[in-house]
């Protein structure tokens, strides 16, 4: 999913870490620190029409690996989250690195994730502009709901409920619809899915080459 930035006051402006405050953290994740960058798939692949699979395997180097390269990528694309399989990983798993409508920053993982959201009668539908790493350079208004629960687990296995509000709760909603094998296109109208298209086919060298331009600024640093 894009980014968007968008401050406001809020109390407790700490960084929450898998759901939970911490008193400091660093600008780069240490996750996004020891990553490796990965391709991004793009609409119309395969893989980003069927659901993912299970992750069975806990614990193990390659699944930490897999998220440190996940975290790189996302932050080299100017990503709020990114799920596996648009890094052409068939699992069910996302990262993300996301503020919401206060500006506090999320960050984190959750594999196998379910997602909960307001039952119809008191749910709150909020249209707001919505872009996507695996559509570059097009973004459109989607409805999604102002509040969403995840409920999953972490790379070892520990149980997590991350909860979300505002633009995370629209990032959450967005990362848990790759691993079911939808994009945000799925939920436009045709005329506004041709749109995007459009604004894809217009833009998306513009934001390889920006990209490009910002993972070579990492590889000097």
């Amino acid at each position: 999913m894009s980014v968007r930035h968008e401050i406001t006051r809020t109390a407790d402006r700490r960084v929450r870490v898998q759901g939970r405050p911490v008193d400091s953290y660093p600008a780069l994740s240490p996750e996004t620190q020891r990553g490796t960058v990965r391709r991004v798939t793009e609409v119309g692949e395969d893989i980003l029409s069927r659901p993912c699979q299970e992750v069975t395997d806990f614990g193990s180097a390659e699944l930490s690996t897999l998220i440190d390269d996940m975290f790189l990528t996302m932050h080299v694309a100017d990503g709020a989250g990114l799920a596996a399989n648009q890094v052409g990983v068939d699992l069910r798993l996302f990262v993300y690195d996301c503020p919401d409508d206060d500006g506090i920053r999320h960050v984190g993982h959750i594999v196998n994730p379910v997602l909960d959201v307001p039952d119809p009668g008191s749910r709150r539908l909020i249209d707001a502009s919505e872009g996507c790493l695996s559509v570059p350079g097009a973004t459109m208004t989607v409805p999604r709901t102002d509040r969403a629960v995840v409920r999953g687990l972490d790379k070892d296995g520990n149980p997590l409920v991350i909860e979300g509000t505002g633009y995370f709760a629209r990032c959450l909603q967005h990362e848990t619809d790759h691993l079911l094998g939808h994009t945000y296109l799925d939920r436009l109208s045709k005329r506004d899915r041709k749109e995007a298209l459009r604004q894809m086919a217009d833009r998306r060298e513009e934001v390889f080459a920006r990209r490009e331009r910002k993972a070579a600024r990492l590889t000097r640093g």
